[in-house]
């Protein structure tokens, strides 16, 4: 009975990678990724900023009703409605700031200014936006 028993297991028994195995394939891929991550610095940058246009373009839809409301852009983002999300410097997810510059009868400036240093250079990443709906970057990161 024992016999039959011990050949059922065997039988039974799968093929499988063994833990120093899989340990030697996770080090590779960490090695690869490594290498690979300074490539990817700019694209990320670049993923992050649609954050700070989508922002800036919901900004000038509430600039542009409170213009044809008042006849006049609003320099408050309070007055506007506009809720500043919480910052990932807070223990958020918004990686932007945003701020108007400068607003009268005639205009405003509105920016969106990262809060991380995405790639590390120093540099961080600035948006702006006009009553005309241009959308520029004004510091790359």
């Amino acid at each position: 009975m024992r016999k039959l028993f011990n050949s059922r297991l065997n039988a039974k028994r799968l093929n499988a990678f063994s833990m120093p195995e899989l340990l030697v394939v996770l080090v590779i891929i960490g090695i690869l990724v490594l290498i690979a991550l300074p490539n990817l610095m700019p694209l990320i940058s670049k993923a992050k900023s649609v954050e700070a246009q989508q922002q800036l373009v919901f900004l000038h839809s509430l600039q542009q009703s409170y213009f044809y409301m008042h006849s006049k852009y609003s320099l408050s983002l309070d007055e506007l409605g506009f809720e500043q999300q919480r910052l990932v410097t807070e223990e958020g997810t918004a990686n932007y700031r945003i701020e108007i510059i400068e607003a009268n009868e005639n205009g405003y400036r509105a920016q969106a200014i990262a809060v991380v240093d995405f790639d590390r250079d120093g540099k961080f990443n600035v948006w702006e936006i006009d009553q005309d709906k241009h959308l520029r970057e004004i510091e790359k990161d």
